[in-house]
């Protein structure tokens, strides 16, 4: 498989969890269907550290949001975490810093 078919594939379950976000209203059951996608996607195809960069990504976006919102920066309207920011938001970015991960090393394979 050429690293553009890998790039496309790993972004596939991203797009998906976008596109749902305007389709499922309720955080809870949004986050539910990602975490969904999110297993599905591990048990697709699961490489070394995924865990790790997931918690990792989870965690620091987590509070890298919070931080954002708290300074005015960023506002959300649907803010089911703490009265401050959508349940699912921690959850995609978590993800996408799995997906990152994967398309770094194989755009640095030679």
């Amino acid at each position: 498989m050429n690293k553009a078919s890998i790039v496309f594939f790993n972004a596939i379950p991203i797009v998906l969890m976008i596109i749902l976000i305007p389709l499922i209203q309720n955080d809870y059951f949004l986050s539910i269907a990602y975490a969904i996608i999110i297993i599905a996607s591990f048990f697709m195809h699961y490489e070394k550290k995924d865990t790790f960069v997931f918690i990792f990504g989870f965690f620091a976006m987590g509070i890298s949001e919070l931080f954002f919102v708290s300074t005015g920066v960023e506002t959300f309207v649907r803010n089911s975490l703490f009265g401050i920011m959508p349940l699912w938001l921690p959850i995609i970015w978590a993800y996408a810093f799995v997906a990152m991960k994967r398309v770094i090393w194989i755009l640095g394979k030679g």
